[in-house]
């Protein structure tokens, strides 16, 4: 067991429910880099009440877009129905590296959205993948707008992010935020 505050963990899977009776458990992708996955990897449980633990990957395989996960030292269904809800983590090192301009949703979160004049729009609650490009989902109600703003994530709206001050500049087209 660990205190959840020595280090940032960031989320890569989440448990479903147990397989079988030997201990193995399906899990659901939070991650677009399953292949980051391998026998022998040490990982993060963030187990339903806050506790967290370390434990090491032992299998994994993929089947219909879900992960099955065999943790080392979880043998029996008892076991791994003690992780259900469970979420599995790396630290932010252990992330996969982007290409420059390229940036995990958890990271643009928390954000505060300002115009190109300095008009604060307010601040980025989370990032929704429906279509062609991801939006940001911004709460805030400058002016007279609405409580939620929906703002496409693209390079011609968004010019400038600047993670390290936790800042987005947007250049919106005229009737987006009416």
């Amino acid at each position: 067991m660990m205190d959840q505050g020595e280090r940032e963990l960031i989320g890569v899977a989440r448990i479903a429910r147990p397989r079988g009776v030997h201990g193995e458990v399906i899990a659901d992708l939070l991650t677009d880099f399953p292949d980051r996955f391998a026998p022998g990897q040490q990982v993060y449980l963030q187990l339903f009440g806050g506790e967290v633990e370390i434990a090491t990957l032992g299998s994994i395989r993929f089947h219909q877009g879900r992960a099955i996960l065999h943790l080392e030292g979880v043998d029996r269904i008892e076991d791994a129905e003690r992780l259900r809800s469970a979420i599995v983590s790396v630290t932010r090192e252990e992330l996969v590296p982007l290409p420059a301009d390229t940036y995990y949703d958890f990271d643009l979160v928390g954000c505060r959205v300002e115009t190109k004049t300095g008009e604060s729009i307010g601040t980025v609650r989370r990032v929704d993948h429906y279509g062609a490009s991801p939006l940001l989902v911004i709460d805030g109600r400058p002016a007279g707008r609405p409580a939620e703003l929906l703002v496409p994530f693209v390079a011609q709206i968004c010019p400038e992010v600047d993670l390290s001050a936790r800042r987005i500049v947007v250049d919106p087209p005229e009737g987006l935020f009416e």
